[in-house]
This record gives C-alpha cells, structure tokens and sequence, in this order.
C-alpha cells in the first residue's frame, strides 16, 4: 500500500457523512415470519461465526467494552510475548480455542485455534501510520501467525487443531492477509478494513465478513478492492452514526444475538453479558431473547428508524402484536 493511496482514503474517513439506508431484506422480506424476523441464511452464518465476533471483540484486551462471558465454546489462550519494538507498532493480538458442541456428558472438545488481530486503537495515530499508511503490521501478523504456528504444533494433546484468524476493522484486513498466504486457514472478518496487498481471489471461499451497514469503513471501501468472501451486510442498528456502527462490540453483539435464535450456546452469551436486542428488531428495547427454541406465529417486521408521538408514545413495533408474541416465551 502506498502513502497515496492511504490519504485520500483517510481524508474520506474524516469528511464523510453518515447517511445510512434501510436494508430491504430485513425489513420487507418473505423472513419477516422467521426467528427475530432474520433470514435463514443469515441465522446460519451468525451461529457459525459469533465465536469470532466474540474474539474480535476481546482481541482489544483491556478496553472497557468487551465480553465478561466469552461463553462455553471459547478459552483464551496465552500468547507469546509481543515484542517492544512491534507493539510500539501498534500490533496486538488475542489466541482462543474453540470448542465444539457439548456431548452426551457434557463435556467438549477442541476444533480450532483462533487468533484474533486487534484492530484500530484511536488513542492515537500509530495504528493508522504502521497498519494502513505503511505495512509493517501486515509483516507482524504474518510473523507472529507463524510463530503461534509453530508453537502450538508441539502441544502434547491437541497438536494438529487447525487455525482460524479474525479481526476488526484492520485486525479484518490482517486476517485478510494471513489467509491469503496460508491458504488452509479460514477467516472471519468484522467491519472490515480494505487496506491489505494480497490478491483478493485468493482464498475466497475460506472467508467470511460482516459488516454494518452504513458504517464509515464501507464509504472507503468503495474505492478499494474488497476481499473476496461470503459477505454479511447487516442493518442492526440504523440510528446510530456511520463512527458508531464501526464500533466492533454492537456488531458482535447483534450478530451473537441473531446466532442465538439458532444456538444455546449463543444464547448463553446473550444472557451471561446482558446483550440488548437489535434496535432494528420488532419489539420493546428490553425485550428478552427468546431462545433457540422460538418459533413465531405473527410477522417481526424490522423497522428502519424508531418513531413516537409528541407525547413519547411507542411506536406499534414496540406496543403492538410483535412486541407481545415476541416477549410471551
């Protein structure tokens, strides 16, 4: 990636607007008779990928606004040590492993390792200089994915587990990265960054992204190749402002949210961390997940916007026939 490149990108971050649109397929679709009003498909993939929503978000070790819970089918890892001279680069990382689904015991077993790039940190300017103005973390992800590599290949029990990389924002164009050089390796990526150098062809049916609709990466990537992947784009929550949606935990939350309509696990995490619902989602704003098990006998229309009367009335989505078949289990 060149200078030129980056700065008219950046210049776009600082002076763009924050328009957003109604997602069509989730608030007028034939799904509005499904789980939470969510299509099939995307309950699907929400339930394969809230585990990496869920890293990502705990990828920023010791911010504020991760999750207290990361639920049963994930374990944090010790990492290797980042060297000074890297994480006065701005690189940071996360390692988890994943567990499958509990047997007849109870008891689960590991299928992957996860490794989770931490994305921007807006303290200051050193993320943007070394992960999108030059490439050094691009270099540092490579290295240290090899290294965690290599060491976990002499663990005792579990040597073989295959790896899986995520991230947001850059963290998403890192794991980009990595999974182009290593082909074996599938990647979840989250309001991801289109900053990355590897041919966005390769690869491509080993990647997932989600992204927000309406946030300010999106206006960026209009000008830059987007990687190659299967590609999540989720209206969750249309009032916020484009900086907002960016923010990596509400876009975790809502997809663990929408993944929990088709895993318990999933819903463990919802309950366990208090996560609200979509406030594009039919019904009150403490409106209670209803579970896995859930199956709806009127529409859950999604709503592009919130509306009340001047005398602070609820909208219909919040006092009508949704919001009560939606909270009666």
């Amino acid at each position: 990636m060149t200078l030129r490149r980056a700065l008219p990108a950046l210049m776009l971050l600082i002076l763009g607007g924050c328009a957003t649109y109604p997602d069509i397929s989730q608030s007028r679709s034939p799904c509005r008779l499904e789980a939470g009003g969510w299509c099939a498909f995307v309950r699907d993939a929400a339930v394969e990928a809230y585990p990496f929503a869920i890293a990502s978000t705990n990828a920023y070790a010791g911010d504020k606004d991760i999750y207290q819970d990361i639920g049963p089918t994930l374990k944090r890892l010790e990492r290797l040590e980042i060297v000074e001279g890297d994480a006065k680069r701005g690189f940071g990382y996360q390692i988890f492993e994943q567990f499958g689904p509990a047997d007849a015991t109870g008891e689960r077993q590991p299928v992957a390792r996860i490794l989770a790039f931490r994305g921007t940190d807006f303290d200051g300017l050193t993320d943007v200089f070394y992960g999108t103005v030059k490439d050094d973390q691009i270099e540092l992800a490579l290295k240290y994915f090899e290294l965690e590599k290599a060491r976990w290949s002499d663990d005792l029990l579990w040597p073989e587990l295959p790896w899986i990389v995520t991230g947001h924002s850059l963290g998403g164009a890192l794991a980009t990265e990595v999974s182009i050089r290593h082909p074996e390796v599938d990647a979840y990526m989250f309001n991801t960054s289109p900053f990355y150098n590897g041919d966005a062809l390769t690869n491509d049916m080993r990647r997932t992204v989600f992204n927000e609709r309406g946030e300010v990466l999106r206006r960026v990537a209009r000008y830059s190749n987007a990687p190659a992947a299967d590609a999540f784009e989720l209206n969750c929550a249309p009032e916020r402002s484009s900086l907002n949606k960016h923010k990596i935990k509400p876009l975790a939350d809502c997809v663990t949210w929408i993944a929990a309509y088709g895993s318990k696990d999933a819903g463990e995490v919802v309950r366990a961390n208090g996560v609200a619902k979509p406030m594009v989602e039919c019904g009150p704003a403490d409106k209670v997940h209803p579970g896995a098990d859930f199956r709806p006998t009127v529409p859950c229309v999604h709503l592009a916007k919130r509306k009340s009367d001047k005398s602070g009335a609820k909208s219909a989505a919040e006092t009508g026939p949704n919001a009560a078949q939606n909270n009666s289990d």
